[in-house]
């Protein structure tokens, strides 16, 4: 009798209770990696995130850098090199003539940047200073999810405006560039740049 007992195997309950306790450690194993895949695809939708706005102030910043005060000759007659109107208004918000030779472009050129209605910042292209009338800009999408694209300008006076030239500063440049970036997942960022001219 001894030796059958000894050879008895699980019961029923017994195994149906193991069984309960795997599929419970299953159930929780499995909820933990998709808690896992979820924030690692979070943190990469991120990481993406403010490494195309990195960039996009890198560029902005080296255009900044090599803007040059060389007047746009046009059909119409000569264009400051640097002018500017406010959000609402078709057309780029910034214009301005930029000299040759950084990482981007070996041409001096005319360039512009644009929120256009999806929320995206273009870079306008002219293929050179003086154009021809019928010359029409590339354009490049070089940042998406943009609320708000704000710029202000430092005068000679030391204070802030909306556009310009203002009055009597046709051929000038701004002393610096004060950007305001709002970004459609809510981050706010304000950034000056240096005008060298």
């Amino acid at each position: 009798m001894n030796q059958l007992q000894r050879m008895r195997g699980f019961t029923l309950i017994e195994l149906l209770s193991v069984l309960l306790i795997l599929s419970l450690l299953g159930l929780m194993s499995y909820r933990g990696l998709g808690t896992v895949l979820d924030t690692r695809r979070h943190i990469q939708q991120e990481a993406d995130k403010w490494r195309s706005v990195a960039s996009f102030f890198g560029r902005f910043e080296s255009d900044i850098a090599l803007a040059a005060p060389r007047t746009v000759r046009t059909i119409d007659g000569n264009a400051p090199p640097w002018q500017s109107q406010p959000r609402g208004i078709t057309g780029p918000q910034i214009e301005f003539s930029r000299s040759a030779s950084d990482e981007y472009s070996d041409v001096a050129r005319r360039l512009a940047y644009w929120l256009n209605e999806q929320g995206q910042i273009e870079l306008w292209l002219w293929p050179a200073l003086d154009t021809a009338p019928d010359a029409v800009p590339t354009r490049h999408t070089i940042l998406n999810g943009v609320s708000r694209f704000e710029l202000q300008y430092l005068g000679s006076n030391l204070t802030w405006t909306d556009t310009w030239p203002v009055n009597g500063t046709a051929g000038s440049m701004p002393k610096a560039v004060r950007m305001r970036l709002v970004l459609v997942s809510g981050e706010d960022i304000v950034r000056v740049f240096s005008v060298h001219s």
